[in-house]
């Protein structure tokens, strides 16, 4: 009776039989289970995919920072190993460190930015086409190190962009965790432009909604953030055709926000500049979506306080579209003479020069529509009491 009573008892799985599983296919074979007694991978990570963290935090990805340890390198695999490994090094770079606190896991630190820089290598001797899993985990990896929600500081909260002048005398606030940063952008800028990466499929994880965040990120403080983004921005819209006018969209409202609600924000320079490469290669005859752009965001760009941050730039995207259809001279004067400062002397300056050269590509039909405003407006620039303005 006992011993009938004993066998409908479950019995205990023995070791052996739960060693004999095969490891789970995926970025990293451990990942959300124990992974005593393997080598080379580590616990405390959820498999599923997880939200990126803002800057400073570690995604809740480190439980047990000891077993967050190294893997192989490329160069001791086989060639058949090492997507594969591309894969597991992905995974673990997902994780993301406090760089809040420099003494804080300084070991898992250094190992995850060796790896990154075998992931920067990697793309540079890679000969065959990536995978869809490929792709999905490389923009996957990106997008949880660089997406973030910037901290609000001193130089952010009322002198950044929006205060004049002021603002080029700030110390701009660098990002801690740059040296993790620094090889994340390389690395995704060199996947981008790999020959190896297939734009078709590529779309499908680089989507309208990555490409939002992307363009969020152009207001961090740090000008090395944003020379790096300015020169991804510009890969990506050359490489996916399909998102080429949902980018100029969505930065026509980045300008929108910043002229007509915030005039504030960090990345109007190096927006525009990524433009000026863009309208260089607009075809003739310019679409009327490319004319409204330069009457609606261009031209009103000239509005804010802080111009003398990103004239350069404006000055160059507006001389271009004069060029390319010398027609729309009429239509710049005029706007330039609409938003002509009245009371400061330095962006009357800024003014007064770029007038110049839109003046040296404008014909004559043009100039004589918009000659009387513009004569009058040069007129009392000869009276006024500032020497600058005298001289230019």
């Amino acid at each position: 009776m006992i011993k009938q009573i004993l066998g409908k008892l479950p019995r205990k799985p023995s070791s052996k039989s739960s060693a004999s599983e095969p490891p789970a296919d995926g970025i990293i074979s451990g990942i959300g289970r124990s992974a005593s007694g393997r080598k080379n991978s580590f616990v405390g990570v959820s498999s599923a995919p997880a939200a990126p963290s803002p800057a400073g935090t570690s995604n809740g990805a480190v439980g047990a920072t000891a077993s967050y340890e190294a893997l192989p390198s490329f160069r001791d695999v086989s060639t058949s190993e090492k997507p594969g490994l591309f894969l597991r090094k992905l995974g673990m770079c997902c994780v993301v460190f406090d760089f809040s606190d420099t003494s804080k896991n300084a070991r898992e630190k250094e190992i995850k930015r060796q790896m990154l820089l075998e992931l920067v290598d990697y793309m540079s001797t890679v000969t065959s086409k990536f995978n869809e899993a490929a792709m999905q985990e490389a923009t996957k990896m990106v997008a949880a190190n660089i997406f973030r929600t910037f901290s609000t500081s001193a130089g952010s909260d009322g002198q950044r962009v929006g205060e004049g002048f002021e603002a080029e005398e700030e110390e701009p606030a660098m990002e801690p965790a740059w040296p993790h940063l620094q090889i994340v952008y390389e690395f995704f800028l060199r996947f981008i432009a790999s020959p190896e990466t297939d734009a078709k499929i590529a779309k499908r994880y680089v989507d309208h909604s990555f490409i939002l965040r992307l363009l969020d990120l152009f207001d961090s403080e740090d000008p090395r953030e944003r020379e790096y983004l300015k020169t991804i921005l510009h890969r990506v819209y050359g490489k996916f055709m399909v998102h080429r006018p949902f980018i100029r969209k969505a930065t026509n409202n980045i300008f929108f926000r910043f002229i007509f609600e915030t005039e504030k924000h960090n990345g109007i320079a190096e927006l525009l500049e990524i433009l000026g490469s863009i309208i260089n290669g607009f075809a003739l005859p310019l679409k009327e979506e490319h004319k409204l752009f330069l009457v609606r965001a261009l031209i009103p760009l000239h509005k804010p306080k802080c111009l003398a941050l990103y004239h350069q730039q404006l000055s160059y995207c507006i001389t271009q579209f004069v060029e390319k259809d010398n027609k729309l001279a009429d239509t710049v004067i005029r706007g330039l003479l609409k938003y002509w400062p009245l009371t400061n002397s330095s962006k009357e300056v800024m003014f007064l020069g770029e007038l110049e050269e839109v003046l040296e590509a404008t014909q004559e039909p043009e100039f004589q529509r918009c000659m009387v405003p513009l004569f009058r407006r040069i007129a009392r620039c000869f009276n006024s009491s500032h020497f600058q303005v005298l001289k230019t």
